[in-house]
């Protein structure tokens, strides 16, 4: 790109800045200091208004730029995201949205310690909480690193690790000075400006191929150097039996993982009532549901019209599919009209990293505060320290999410969100369906199902070939691979399941039947709900 197009593209990047700055100055000067302000902003937001919010938090740079460079490089394959991303949305709506806002306050850990001894549940809800926030957050410093990088015509690390700790910076400053309110106007900006861009590329990508999806498949096919295989399952997963069973994983770690995420879970504690939580995830999977057909599209454009050979020269992951897409729409590398759209598209993305990460550190930080901190001391008079900490935690968690973001740069973004999603479906959701659920669940049962889950997802990742053993680890030059598996949702799924019931028939503990009814009323009727 010449000097004068890589121009542009920085004016758009630091006018959305300059606006959600400006936004978050807003937000400060209005707010009143109080814990229901800070995690949940003042519960004041409209179905609508949430569900753009939702959709913002969750149309990650995994969505906008992994998938599609997924789909680009392995077609068919690269299509089980945008299908367990969208499914995984009927297990919240039908089994979650409601019963969460109507039996918690801010975080997971408020659902689950409404039963049990509270001390141990919020220890270990909130370890996990944060652990689940911290893998997605790498993901979305990763897909900013690679944008950045091709938007400068510089993929060095220099760039990429300017580029991170600046998301991590901006992240911190959105949290800590304008709360949730800040966040989710942000999110909900954020979600116009992606489903405006994906609207306009996929109108461009079809009229390209005069509205014949046939032939858009067709071409991306011969362009893709492996034909009709590119169309058919296996290309990426079907190798053997070891690809088969990642598969499998994956899709359980997809579809079940979203239920369980912090940031979107405290995203329900947004609206007054769980009538507008339901309404705000029916607004959600109109949104989310649209736009995950959009990257299909998107990705066999950039395979028939830019072609995977190009795409992988830009980005090994295949991150930069996109924006290359992009280019190509506007006229190609050097027109006024493909620097224009490239800019355009690297500007909404860098948008959605941005308000992705405030929205999961915001949710990260309430975990520290509001379960671990508030574990330590005393409950009186501590909502305002409880602020005061998790402003602080934010910067840490930024600090961590920037270290290992550098040392995950050459990652597919999908793949690492594929990874949060498995510790997620672990850990937080045999915890959260337990509780709601199984009248006889105990405290005991409740810790060991959130360690037993999240302890075996971690240690097989750590295991597993994205850490070592391959060309493509984060550590390739060292072999401590014991699992063949990349994605340990299939193993560490069930593990967290098992671990809830048998920490629960032998625990010695009599479950509170009457704690269970009270939270069964409140969860169906609201009853009680904050």
């Amino acid at each position: 790109m010449t000097t004068e197009h890589q121009t542009l593209a920085l004016i758009l990047f630091s006018l959305f800045i300059a606006v959600t700055l400006g936004i978050t100055t807003w937000v400060s000067r209005n707010r009143h200091g109080s814990a229901e302000e800070f995690y949940a902003g003042g519960r004041l937001f409209s179905p609508l208004e949430n569900g753009f919010a939702i959709a913002g938090d969750y149309m990650s740079a995994a969505s906008f730029l992994g998938i599609s460079g997924l789909i680009s490089l392995f077609g068919y394959d690269g299509l089980l995201y945008s299908v367990g991303f969208l499914v995984a949305w009927l297990v919240v709506l039908f089994l979650v949205a409601e019963l969460v806002r109507n039996c918690g306050r801010f975080t997971l850990a408020d659902v689950v310690a409404a039963r049990m001894s509270e001390r141990p549940v919020r220890i270990a809800a909130g370890t996990s909480s944060v652990t689940v926030s911290v893998l997605y957050l790498v993901a979305q410093m990763v897909g900013a690193g690679s944008l950045v990088g091709l938007l400068l015509g510089d993929s060095g690390t220099a760039a990429r690790t300017l580029t991170v700790i600046g998301v991590g910076a901006l992240m911190v400053v959105y949290v800590s000075f304008g709360g949730m309110r800040a966040t989710t106007w942000i999110q909900i900006v954020k979600a116009v400006l992606l489903m405006g861009g994906a609207v306009t590329l996929t109108v461009l990508v079809l009229l390209r191929f005069h509205g014949n999806f046939d032939q858009l498949l067709t071409s991306a096919a011969e362009r893709s150097g492996h034909g009709q295989r590119f169309l058919s399952p296996g290309l990426k997963y079907g190798g053997d039996w070891t690809a088969r069973f990642d598969f499998m994983s994956l899709g359980l770690a997809l579809v079940l993982g979203t239920a369980g995420l912090p940031h979107i879970l405290s995203r329900f504690y947004t609206v007054p009532t769980a009538r507008a939580a339901r309404r705000s995830v029916v607004w959600a999977i109109a949104l989310i549901g649209g736009f995950y057909l959009m990257t299909i599209v998107l990705g066999f454009g950039a395979a028939a019209l830019v072609g995977p050979d190009a795409v992988r020269a830009s980005n090994a992951s295949g991150n930069t599919a996109v924006p290359l897409l992009a280019a190509f729409l506007g006229g190609g590398a050097g027109s006024t009209g493909g620097a224009v759209l490239f800019a355009l598209v690297a500007a909404i993305a860098f948008a959605t990293i941005l308000a992705v990460v405030a929205g999961i550190t915001l949710a990260s930080s309430a975990s520290v505060a509001h379960d671990l901190y508030a574990s330590l001391k005393r409950r009186h008079a501590r909502q305002r320290s409880e602020v005061a900490v998790a402003r602080v935690a934010a910067v840490g968690i930024g600090a961590v999410a920037i270290a290992l973001g550098l040392l995950a740069q050459d990652l597919n973004v999908a793949f690492l969100v594929g990874l949060a999603f498995a510790v997620s479906a672990s850990a937080n959701l045999p915890v959260l369906l337990y509780s709601l659920f199984w009248r006889s669940f105990t405290t005991r049962g409740a810790v060991w199902s959130v360690y037993g889950g999240l302890i075996p997802a971690v240690v097989l990742v750590v295991l597993s070939p994205v850490v070592s053993g391959s060309a493509d680890s984060l550590f390739p030059g060292v072999s401590f691979q014991f699992f063949p598996l990349q994605n340990p949702g299939v193993v560490s799924i069930p593990l967290g399941f098992l671990a809830g019931w048998l920490g629960t028939v032998t625990s010695a503990e009599e479950p509170d039947g009457a704690k269970h009814a009270e939270t069964e009323v409140r969860s169906l009727t609201g009853a009680g709900a904050v």
